[in-house]
């Protein structure tokens, strides 16, 4: 089942690309100084990045993975959006699992790149709700520890679905929203959670 969320969240992703402006894919993602263009071209590195080609780039990059994305993002941020499309479309993207991350590091991937473009462009959530109630799931069961966010003395309140977690001073937000701020993301409208 989370095999097919994720291949969802993918399809009607580059649905939304593909019918959007060009100018969309040089508008600002919520992932610090990287455009639309620079997430999708990261989110689909598994479908190129062989476990070769992996080492080869985290050695060019001084084994640093924030450096290794960076360079990718900016890199393969500068194909095509036909090709970029085609790699969000291929059946490899759909099936790969991070090693050690398994199936849910696949979708919390799926959806949390997802909502760094549809947040940012205002646009209606692409990952099904089943699939944004699972990665809220995993990021408060961590406890904020995935991204740095510290969540004592918060409730999260979901407001287009019925999700809640937590005690104390409510933060009331879509459920993608929400998502976003678990995963250390600032809002266009300047909301963030305090970092641990």
């Amino acid at each position: 089942m989370t095999g097919a969320l994720v291949a969802h969240t993918y399809e009607r992703l580059a649905g939304l690309l593909a019918a959007a402006p060009e100018p969309v894919w040089d508008a600002p993602s919520l992932c610090d100084g990287w455009l639309v263009r620079h997430v999708i071209a990261h989110l689909t590195m598994p479908v190129w990045l062989t476990p070769e080609r992996f080492g080869a780039e985290m050695a060019a990059a001084g084994g640093d993975f924030t450096v290794l994305s960076d360079t990718v993002a900016a890199r393969d941020g500068a194909l095509p959006t036909a090709d970029l499309l085609g790699r969000l479309r291929s059946p490899r993207l759909h099936t790969w699992q991070p090693p050690g991350g398994g199936a849910a590091g696949a979708l919390s991937h799926a959806v949390i790149h997802s909502l760094d473009v549809t947040v940012a462009l205002d646009r209606p959530a692409v990952a099904p709700a089943e699939a944004r109630v699972a990665v809220l799931g995993l990021l408060t069961a961590a406890g904020g520890t995935m991204f740095g966010t510290n969540l004592s003395g918060v409730r999260l309140e979901a407001t287009d679905i019925t999700w809640a977690w937590g005690t104390g001073r409510p933060l009331q937000a879509d459920s993608g929203a929400l998502v976003a701020l678990l995963s250390g993301r600032t809002l266009p409208d300047g909301r963030a959670l305090p970092r641990a």
